[in-house]
Order: C-alpha cells, then sequence, then structure tokens
C-alpha cells in the first residue's frame, strides 16, 4: 500500500510539473475562453525554467512507473492480495497512465495551442493604397504560438486590419493596416490589452499598390 500512496503523490506532482511547464502558453488560451484580456502574460516568467519543467515531469513519471512495475517482495504482495478489492482507482496502473497521457499533452501544447484561436476571415476594402501603413511592433512577453495567435486575435478585432503576423522568438509583430481606419496608437492599446507590451517605436514603412483594391488575411488582390 505505501508504493500505491507514492506513486499517488508522484501522479500529482507530474501534473503540477507538466501544467506549470506550459502555463505561459495555457493562459492565453483560458484568457480567450473567459474573455479575461490583460492576464495572459501573467505566467510568461515561467517559460525560461520550462526545459527543467518537462525534465522535472519526466523523471517523477519515470519514478512512478518504476515504482509501479519493479517486482515486488513476498510481503508486498502478500499486502496486495488481502487488499486488492479495496485498491483506490488514483492507485491503479489505469490512472498512472491516463495522468501519464495529460502530462504529456500539457508538455506539448505551445506546439498545437493556436488550433483553439478564431481563424481571421474578413475583407478590408482599401479605398487608396495610399492609407496602407505597415508597421513592425516590439512586443515583449509572447513565448509562444499561443501567445502569438492571441495578440493577433486582438488586433484583428480593429477596423481596417489587412494583415498580422506576430513572432514570439524575436518578440515582433508586424501589422498592415489602413491608416484612415485605424491608427497606431489604437494598435498599441490592442496589443497592450493581452497583457504583452509594446516597447519602443513603431517603425514604419509604407506600402505601394494599386488603389481600389481589396485585402483581406492572406494578402491583398
Amino acid at each position: 500500500m505505501n508504493t500505491n500512496l507514492k506513486s499517488e503523490k508522484l501522479a500529482g506532482a507530474s501534473i503540477i510539473s507538466a501544467v506549470a511547464a506550459s502555463l505561459c502558453c495555457i493562459t492565453p488560451v483560458l484568457v480567450l475562453i473567459s474573455g479575461a484580456s490583460g492576464v495572459a502574460s501573467t505566467f510568461s516568467w515561467l517559460e525560461p525554467f520550462r526545459p527543467y519543467l518537462i525534465g522535472l515531469t519526466v523523471l517523477v513519471l519515470g519514478f512512478a512507473w518504476y515504482q509501479k512495475l519493479k517486482p515486488r517482495t513476498t510481503q508486498e504482495i502478500q499486502c496486495t492480495c488481502e487488499e486488492e478489492d479495496k485498491t483506490p482507482f488514483m492507485q491503479t496502473k489505469k490512472f498512472l497512465g491516463i495522468v501519464t497521457v495529460f502530462a504529456f499533452l500539457m508538455m506539448a501544447f505551445p506546439y498545437y495551442g493556436q488550433i483553439f484561436y478564431p481563424k481571421a476571415d474578413k475583407q478590408v476594402i482599401v479605398v487608396s493604397s495610399d492609407n496602407i501603413q505597415e508597421v513592425k511592433f516590439n512586443v515583449s512577453g509572447m513565448t509562444c504560438a499561443s501567445c502569438e495567435e492571441h495578440v493577433k486575435n486582438e488586433v484583428n478585432k480593429l477596423p481596417g486590419i489587412v494583415t498580422v503576423s506576430a513572432n514570439s522568438k524575436k518578440g515582433s509583430a508586424f501589422i498592415k493596416f489602413d491608416n484612415s481606419k485605424t491608427n497606431k496608437e489604437a494598435i498599441i492599446k490592442a496589443i497592450n490589452t493581452t497583457g504583452y507590451k509594446v516597447s519602443g517605436a513603431p517603425s514604419v514603412n509604407p506600402v505601394h499598390g494599386q488603389a481600389g483594391h481589396t485585402c483581406g488575411p492572406n494578402g491583398c488582390k
């Protein structure tokens, strides 16, 4: 029974460390679902510790499975036979298997978290190409694809946004917009509402093209 109790505690510890390893990327999705903008970057400080938390999770799970699968002593076998019908579900191999799958799903969350965000599907009518600007914003706090999608989702709510791309590794966002419908200040405000912050002055690049064309998420026609 002591081995079962130890495995249960190890399972709990592995869940905590696995969730903590990807909490910085899980939070933006929870923010999207709850609508509580501004707290998405709350756990971004955990990102540097992610490799260590993943390593800890794997070690804890490995030790938990070792405890479950290692050869038992005669005394443990007798004890198991006496209490076999009383073993709680949380102390079984089946529960440990569920915990293992859940832990690996949590650790892999940054690689698939962006699927929870709605895809931008809007058309922006541009009257004059002279109104189109492409601006680079330096954004701090983004750590993964979920963070990028959160920024893109908020910016796309503004009128006149043509395209938005964000890069968490470079800490930047490139936004093409119609400056007759929105402006840099409104975009900065939208980004800042996510909890990630725009730092420094935006870099402006004029975009030239034909007047009176239609622009959408995939570019201009």
